[in-house]
């Protein structure tokens, strides 16, 4: 099989297509044969090595994070799924590799695939829904009635927490391009400012959360949106504004974070209808570099690039 790799951490002429041989799953562990992987921001921020601390030195690196698939074998102790079973999820951070025909992950980085959503809708769910699950269900506690703002709310996170939210009882506005307002009013999106005429400070105490899911808002500007008690979620974590949220408990830096809960509770909404990701263009694994490089560069697709194995 060939899968898509890198040898140093850098910009996109490293990558290339090599072959490689599948390991039997460990302890915890499934293999999957992928039918689609779905491309995102983290799989070339981890190829520049802006999270090498945490994915290490070793060298090839394969790409990708998020996929569906069918599972061909499971490891010792794994009991959420078994062989043929359609699924969901995302690779390891670590090791990564769902630019690939087949991937091993933990089994809680995955979730099984609702019947009436297809292999393509469900390999967009990973890592959009679960990090759009950590800020508004793990961190800011969402409850009905809740006013939320959503800066960037036709990105895919940014999707991904409207419908959300609006499946939590909450009220949704929205921040993005005057092109993408029509759009974010046909997720639900109450009131939708453009970005390149609102003044932030106009919509100044009105939120019960704020979700920077374009990670383009300053802290001052995210606390400056919320009532009294309201939290800040920030999508860009640095450091420096994890040890701010030490001291102000409003400010809630977000990390995707993965785990059977979550994956599960996106199967759910994902087949009872209140959560899609519209699918922009799919490439077969040939052609997956090209877009990858694309994306990175700004092309801008009006939903998930999708990279077909079959």
């Amino acid at each position: 099989m060939k899968r898509i790799q890198y040898d140093q951490y850098g910009g996109p002429g490293g990558m290339r297509l090599a072959d490689f041989r599948l390991p039997a799953p460990a302890k915890g562990e499934v293999a999957v044969d992928v039918k689609f992987a779905a491309i995102n921001p983290v799989d070339w921020k981890i190829r520049n090595g802006y999270l090498k601390l945490v994915t290490g030195k070793a060298f090839p690196r394969a790409m990708g994070s998020d996929f569906s698939g069918v599972v061909t074998a499971v490891g010792p102790g794994v009991t959420r799924f078994k062989r043929g079973d359609a699924v969901f999820g995302s690779a390891r951070m670590k090791e990564s590799g769902a630019l690939a025909p087949a991937v091993i992950t933990s089994d809680a980085f995955l979730a099984k695939k609702p019947r009436n959503v297809t292999f393509e809708e469900a390999a967009c769910l990973g890592t959009p829904g679960v990090t759009a699950w950590n800020g508004l269900v793990d961190k800011a506690r969402l409850k009905p009635g809740m006013h939320v703002l959503i800066n960037g709310c036709t990105g895919a996170v940014g999707e991904a927490s409207v419908q959300l939210a609006r499946r939590w009882g909450a009220t949704v506005s929205g921040i993005c391009s005057a092109d993408a307002m029509e759009r974010a009013r046909a997720l639900g999106v109450i009131a939708v400012h453009d970005y390149r005429t609102t003044r932030v400070a106009d919509l100044e105490g009105r939120y019960d959360v704020v979700y920077d899911t374009a990670g383009t808002m300053t802290v001052a500007e995210g606390l400056g949106l919320l009532r009294k008690n309201g939290v800040f979620l920030d999508i860009d974590p640095t450091p420096a504004k994890f040890l701010r949220a030490i001291l102000n408990r409003r400010l809630k830096p977000i990390v995707c974070s993965p785990r059977a809960e979550v994956l599960d509770g996106l199967a759910r909404a994902a087949g009872e209808g209140t959560l899609r990701l519209p699918v922009a263009q799919i490439v077969p694994l040939s052609d997956a570099i090209r877009l990858l490089t694309d994306l990175e560069a700004g092309k801008k697709l009006n939903g998930k690039g999708l990279v077909a194995m079959e």
